[in-house]
């Protein structure tokens, strides 16, 4: 029996409706770019498994430095304790970030990340005492699938179940040049009772790869300030390189109260989320009544291993070969857009740094639901290519080992598939 037909038998996969679904792939081994089935059949990984790896899977730095810290340390509770692979880690990551960025929360993955922040945001106007419970999100936002991250996530198929449930929250527009008075003019109308505003910066990822201006952002962000109202920095899915600078908030100015990751953290090789925010949020919780408190963690907090991925993640993100990789990837993306844009299959096709996203024309409006989406996923995956469409949206978000050659050939396969489908 194989890996796919025993699966079948017991597992449940996320995002799947498992009536209709197909046997799935059993993967056996990664290399690089590249994934290996069960059958011998090699994949190349477009979208780096879920947007998580950054260096290539099974690398070896990683993979050495992992089993070192086995052998020292797997795992020890993280309330009145600590070790060296978290504290080293909070120090490396806070030498990355804007220097407002002072105190590092250990979470588990991209959700709960963001929980924790929502959580600080919401703690942090109780603790003195004048509550707010009010949030600010872009429309089509996605911030994860825990309670509070779909609550900030834009009304969708991801949360249409559990609407009326999620706690209320303020949508608004991405800001634009033609709509950014209306929209600080709204942030002051409803800063006393906001906690915060919380945003994916330039791209919206799950929403279709929508990409807007750093420009009006930092306006936004600088008129929030101006109305103390508490900014949430998502870079779970920008972080470490993807939008061609080390963080999305890079391109501008103003500094965010509180920044997420999780994703390419560790490189993809383990979960792990950490919430970074200034000493002013830290300072609201300091206090000799201990219900000011934040009451947040997990058993595996800070794990060692995570940490110890994540370091040596750190350790080939500030290499000098992932810039060069990065930047080369965005020359062949630049270079590949050029050549289909005016393809009339092509409604758009956009790019920031590593994203480059190809929405086909249907005829009809984009969905996430689209036929379109399943014909797509199978040309591809039958020519040894992940690609997971967002409905009539395709995208390419490679590890940054992938080389030319792959990329040209992921380039020459969306070129027949605009052709033939």
């Amino acid at each position: 029996m194989t890996l796919a037909e025993r699966d079948a038998k017991i597992i449940w996969h996320p995002y799947t409706q498992m009536q209709t679904a197909g046997l799935p792939v059993g993967i056996v081994r990664g290399e690089g770019a590249v994934l290996f089935d069960e059958d011998g059949k090699e994949y190349i990984d477009a979208i780096s498994s879920w947007w998580v790896n950054l260096y290539g899977h099974a690398h070896p730095h990683i993979a050495q430095k992992i089993a070192e810290q086995l052998n020292k340390l797997e795992h020890v509770i993280f309330a009145g304790f600590t070790h060296e692979p978290a504290v080293e880690l909070a120090e490396r990551l806070i030498m990355l970030l804007p220097d407002n960025q002072k105190k590092v929360f250990y979470s588990d993955n991209g959700s709960t990340a963001i929980e924790v922040a929502i959580k600080m945001c919401l703690q942090y106007w109780h603790n003195q005492g004048q509550p707010r419970t009010k949030m600010l999100a872009f429309k089509n936002a996605y911030h994860g699938d825990t309670f509070g991250a779909m609550a900030v996530s834009g009304r969708s198929a991801f949360t249409a179940a559990f609407d009326n449930l999620l706690f209320e929250v303020e949508f608004i527009d991405l800001p634009t040049k033609e709509n950014i008075q209306d929209l600080k003019s709204k942030v002051s109308n409803l800063s006393s009772g906001l906690a915060c505003f919380i945003f994916e910066p330039l791209v919206q990822g799950s929403a279709g790869m929508i990409m807007y201006e750093a420009e009006w952002l930092d306006e936004l962000l600088k008129h929030c300030k101006q109305e103390h109202v508490l900014t949430i920095d998502d870079e779970v899915f920008t972080g470490f390189g993807r939008t061609g600078k080390p963080f999305a908030c890079n391109y501008i100015t103003e500094q965010p109260d509180i920044m997420c990751f999780s994703k390419g953290l560790t490189g993809g090789t383990m979960a792990l989320g950490v919430t970074t925010c200034t000493s002013q949020i830290y300072d609201m919780f300091l206090s000799d009544d201990r219900m000011k408190t934040l009451f947040h963690g997990h058993s595996f907090t800070a794990n060692p291993i995570a940490c110890t991925a994540a370091l040596a993640s750190m350790d080939l993100f500030t290499s000098e070969e992932t810039p060069a990789n990065i930047q080369r990837i965005i020359v062949q993306h630049q270079q590949f857009k050029l050549q289909v844009e005016n393809h009339p299959k092509v409604r758009t096709i956009r790019q920031t740094g590593t994203i480059i996203a190809l929405e086909w024309e249907t005829g009809n409006s984009t969905s996430y639901l689209s036929p379109l989406r399943d014909r797509l996923y199978h040309y591809f995956l039958d020519a040894g290519i992940i690609l997971r469409p967002l409905g009539n949206i395709i995208y390419i978000l490679p590890p940054y080992c992938i080389s030319n050659e792959q990329l040209a050939y992921i380039y020459s396969k969306i070129i027949d598939a605009l052709n033939e489908i």
